[in-house]
């Protein structure tokens, strides 16, 4: 068996590479300084068709694999963890909600837009009490004449307050367990909180919500009555294989920037590269970057075949995210002094970083999930 990528998937890594080069990295410093939103370039990510890779063409998609998905993702990824997440979040967390637990009417209702990139769609899982433990879930939806209301709160939810917002998937529990429906945005009764001051992903758009006795339809239940977590935990073995990808961009990024400042930076007569301990360093990070690669595309080849890639996904998450964090700390160590300074990339993907190991599941969550695979009985 191979999870190799093709010579098709290769020739749009370097479509997504050139559009990224030219529409995104001139610009990340600034939006990461500004912590913009970046409208423009999430529309052209739509433009370009990378919102809709993974649907089906009657909705508006391509019909493409989850590996081009991937290659996407790390692309975005390598120049700008923001955008990158917005792909990954307005795909996996925002659109697939819909195309998989939706109804015809749901679908045709909210798919197109999500899929073109037109508008993205959020996902309401976590909440100030419900991180990890998201079946902890405390947000509630009663039922009324023709519809439901839903009161509670939602916390760190991606994608969740920006002008393309359409959408909100939201967890809530019911006489029947926890349910899923869909909020549309500017609902009443749906408070979209102040953005968060973040350590990084500036530019990504990330808020609180509240719901105080927020009415939706009775339509707007997605999926069976109590089917909602069950549903949302499927969802997050798709986010955990995307999430992987974008580290793994982050990853590759610090090695490509470490051997150019290897090459270029003098010191005691010469390139600081001919130093073993900076050659060295970057030889164990290309080693790191190759085994990331490598599991994250054995996941999403699982899924691509209709293969279980639960433990897959959960391995690749693990390694690729913390592969990315000890990265950015052997680039900024490389870069010295110049790594401290916000002008350079490495000094912003350090800061980036760390909340990989955080989101779509902790390592914690990633290592209970991969001894469970092994049959331990671990609570």
């Amino acid at each position: 068996m191979s999870w190799g990528l093709s010579d098709e998937h290769e020739a749009f890594r370097e479509v997504v590479r050139d559009f990224a080069e030219k529409e995104i990295a001139p610009h990340a410093a600034q939006w990461d300084r500004e912590a913009y939103f970046p409208v423009e370039a999430v529309r052209a990510m739509g433009e370009l068709g990378l919102f809709g890779l993974v649907f089906p063409e009657e909705w508006g998609g391509s019909g493409g694999d989850f590996a081009s998905l991937c290659v996407a993702i790390e692309e975005i990824g390598r120049v700008d963890q923001s955008v990158g997440i917005t792909l990954s979040a307005g795909v996996g967390l925002g659109a697939n909600p819909i195309f998989r637990f939706g109804t015809d009417e749901q679908k045709a209702r909210w798919l197109p837009d999500l899929v073109a990139g037109r508008r993205l769609g959020a996902f309401g899982l976590t909440e100030p009490g419900a991180g990890s433990d998201a079946g902890a879930t405390i947000t509630r939806a009663t039922p009324v004449d023709g519809g439901w209301l839903l009161n509670g709160a939602k916390a760190f939810i991606t994608n969740s307050g920006s002008e393309l917002t359409s959408i909100v998937t939201v967890t809530a529990r019911t006489d029947e367990g926890i349910s899923c429906f869909v909020v549309e945005a500017g609902a009443p009764g749906l408070i979209v909180e102040p953005p968060y001051r973040k350590i990084g992903w500036h530019a990504s758009d990330t808020h609180g919500l509240t719901l105080d006795d927020c009415r939706v339809d009775a339509d707007q239940l997605l999926g069976q009555p109590g089917a909602g977590f069950r549903n949302f935990l499927t969802i997050l073995d798709d986010g955990r294989i995307a999430i992987s990808a974008l580290a793994l961009g982050c990853a590759r990024a610090c090695l490509e920037h470490s051997v150019a400042y290897a090459q270029e930076r003098q010191a005691f007569g010469g390139p600081i590269g001919r130093n073993q301990s900076i050659a060295f360093a970057l030889a164990d990070l290309a080693v790191a970057v190759e085994n990331a690669h490598n599991l994250v595309y054995k996941a999403a080849w699982l899924k691509d075949k209709g293969q279980p890639f639960g433990p897959a996904a959960a391995i690749a998450k693990l390694y690729s995210t913390e592969a990315a964090v000890a990265a950015t700390r052997t680039a900024t160590q490389v870069f010295g002094g110049a790594g401290f300074i916000e002008e350079t990339t490495v000094a912003r993907m350090y800061r980036d970083a760390k909340i990989l190991e955080i989101g779509e599941g902790t390592s914690e969550i990633q290592r209970l999930v991969i001894a469970r695979h092994l049959g331990l009985p671990v609570s």
